[in-house]
């Protein structure tokens, strides 16, 4: 396979996984989700937990978890909006890497691909 068709290969799935995410079947609404994928207001306790699970998973604690269960979203509805969080943070990432790759690429011509 050439680059370029796994290149689109990749795309494909990345768009795909991403619609689905956001606008597939769930127990969390869809805006929910793309409040959560884009870290984006997002209600307290739930901006706490999404913001850690975004920028610094390993801080998340029992007590984050319980704090938005007492909220009244339920165990599918969370574990839907982490996804969603991380899901959105690694976006942003990939997003920008593919940015920064394409005005290295610009700036340096073709051999700096």
């Amino acid at each position: 396979m050439k680059r370029k068709e796994t290149d689109a290969g990749y795309s494909q799935l990345y768009h795909s996984l991403i619609n689905r995410i956001l606008h597939g079947a769930g127990h969390s609404s869809q805006q929910e989700r793309q409040a959560a994928f884009s870290n984006a207001d997002l209600p307290q306790p739930l901006h706490t937990l999404l913001n850690k699970v975004a920028y610094e998973a390993y801080k998340v604690t029992d007590s984050d978890i319980e704090a938005v269960k007492q909220t009244g979203v339920n165990e599918d509805q969370l574990f839907e909006l982490i996804v969603c969080a991380a899901v959105g943070q690694a976006s942003r990432q990939y997003e920008n890497g593919l940015a920064a790759l394409a005005a290295a690429v610009k700036q340096g011509g073709e051999h700096a691909s």
